[in-house]
């Protein structure tokens, strides 16, 4: 008899190991994007003396690659494979994260919106990929088993992005307030935000660079194929089954916001905590980065929980 561990990661004899490790990986990948980016919506209004409103844009356009390149990002999947899915995301999340070097150049603020919506088609092809590759590489009982464990892996990205923002990124920002830099003249508002925007592209080139090489490990590494070869897709006919389906049609809304109101919370959890501080009398960077421990504090438990999660579901039936 074949233990547990064999069975849930080997089919029809190939084992996809290897393959699971790798991908998993890009979990975490696209989990550090998600999260090193979602401070940066008051990082970029207080860089440019921008209102946080302006600030969002940075949602719209990262989550407007998701948008953008879901269905295009299935077809070529279909059209090709899953790894061929997973080089086409890592070559555009690594072009969007390198834009960050032209962009800063520009001293703008639009050029960094085009970088991270570039990125994130990128994000969303890696996810198109992954998810079903994922599900593919073993018996279908324990598809949702596998899955739910690769994607336990993601808010480890993610902790990691909200460290790095706070380390690297709020910690070493220009301490001057709001305030502050209203009171600059030209060349000192160019000056320093010349300096905070140096600091603020570093980790989007150095994951870029990392992304890089992730590419070239997946290139060459041979990756099974077993599981997308067994399920041909006439990608329009299924779409159209598959929204007949009730509870399918359910489970998109209820996605729908239940996303929306992650990134709302995620995003917004610093700008509230960071007003409430400064009302308290914190200085305000104290209170930025107090704010992300906040949210750190939240996504370790967002962690353990889906790891939690992911072992329940060998008892409970999803």
């Amino acid at each position: 008899m074949k233990n547990t561990k064999q069975s849930i990661l080997t089919k029809d004899g190939i084992s996809f190991l290897l393959a699971f490790i790798i991908v998993t990986s890009c979990f975490a990948l696209w989990g550090f994007a998600n999260d090193i980016t979602n401070p940066m919506v008051k990082a970029f209004s207080k860089i440019f003396r921008m209102s946080v409103t302006d600030g969002t844009l940075i949602q719209v356009a990262f989550y407007g690659g998701y948008f953008a390149m879901a269905f295009p990002a299935a077809i070529f999947i279909r059209r090709f494979s899953y790894k061929s899915g997973l080089l086409m995301g890592l070559g555009l999340y690594a072009v969007g994260a390198l834009m960050f070097i032209p962009a800063k150049m520009t001293g703008n603020y639009y050029p960094f919106l085009i970088a991270y919506f570039i990125l994130t088609c990128g994000l969303s092809f890696l996810e198109t990929s992954a998810n079903p590759y994922i599900l593919s590489m073993g018996p279908e009982e324990s598809a949702t088993r596998r899955l739910n464990l690769a994607q336990s892996f993601n808010p480890m990205g993610s902790l990691l992005g909200m460290f790095v923002a706070m380390n690297f990124i709020q910690a070493n920002l220009n301490p001057m307030d709001t305030a502050e830099r209203a009171l600059l003249n030209d060349a000192e508002f160019a000056a320093v935000r010349d300096s905070d925007l140096s600091v603020l592209i570093a980790p989007y080139v150095i994951i870029g660079l990392v992304i890089v090489a992730m590419f070239l490990l997946i290139f060459f590494v041979r990756m099974p194929k077993n599981g997308e070869q067994s399920h041909a897709i006439n990608f329009i006919p299924t779409l159209k089954r598959i929204f007949c389906i009730k509870h399918y049609r359910e489970g998109v809304i209820a996605q729908f916001f239940y996303v929306g109101v992650q990134i709302m919370c995620w995003t917004f959890i610093i700008q509230y905590g960071t007003r409430t501080f400064v009302a308290g009398g914190m200085e305000e960077k104290a209170a930025e980065i107090l704010s992300q421990k906040y949210n750190i504090a939240a996504m370790i438990l967002f962690c353990f929980s889906r790891f939690i999660c992911t072992f329940l579901l060998r008892y409970l039936n999803p």
